[in-house]
């Protein structure tokens, strides 16, 4: 496999694998409509109430680790499985195990992207702040997310939320959150592509002490290293 050749398919495999995925939580597509179903007569929250609660809810999650599932359909559709941790401030890891191998570990200031089967390992900057990368929102500053998203909570009594990034810029058209007893359980992307994005989680564990070693990444001998 030539160097180009092996760069798109990473690429493709990026859009709709782990680096889709690291942007994180669970019930499945279908939870957003069994929200709407189940508390169709309920009144929505206004914008600052909403992003109050969510934020709240964030502050709490510390740190979190779980084994997830991530389905894509779209462009490029898919099927992933593995385990992912985070921690603030800024701190997260992605292992996608099944049907193919790959990690992306960050630790505030930068992101590491390794594939084992294509023998590749991308580096590149990440924004410290929430901003508009979805990852950032388990791990990075709760108080940051009004400023940069427009955040709705459409059922006052479910904790259910959708988030339009402020940014022309934004990868992603919306972003869907649950929680349940406290933990984030879904998340729903919607991006650019038109694909959709949704990755449940089991197994979870809130606040659990980390290894700092989860977050750190040296590339193996031989793999090929692409600084962005």
């Amino acid at each position: 496999m030539t160097y180009s050749t092996k760069q798109t398919t990473f690429k493709q495999k990026i859009i709709g694998g782990a680096l889709a995925g690291v942007l994180v939580t669970s019930l499945g597509v279908a939870a957003p409509m069994i929200a709407m179903t189940q508390a169709a007569t309920a009144a929505p929250a206004d914008n600052l109430t909403a992003a109050k609660r969510l934020n709240k809810l964030l502050t709490n999650t510390k740190s979190m680790s779980a084994n997830f599932t991530q389905t894509t359909k779209g462009a490029s559709s898919g099927t992933f499985k593995g385990v992912m941790s985070v921690e603030r401030p800024n701190n997260f890891r992605w292992e996608t195990t099944s049907p193919s191998e790959q990690l992306i570990v960050a630790n505030g200031s930068s992101m590491w992207i390794y594939d084992k089967d294509l023998e590749q390992a991308t580096k590149q900057g990440v924004d410290t702040q929430v901003g508009n990368t979805p990852a950032l929102l388990l791990s990075g500053d709760p108080s940051k997310i009004n400023s940069n998203f427009k955040v709705t909570q459409p059922y006052a009594s479910k904790n259910y939320y959708v988030l339009y990034p402020k940014s022309n810029d934004a990868s992603f058209k919306s972003l869907s959150m649950s929680f349940s007893g406290g933990k984030p359980v879904m998340m729903v992307l919607n991006d650019t592509l038109g694909q959709t994005t949704s990755i449940k989680f089991s197994n979870i564990k809130l606040n659990p002490s980390i290894n700092s070693s989860q977050f750190k990444f040296t590339p193996p001998k031989g793999v090929d290293v692409i600084n962005q």
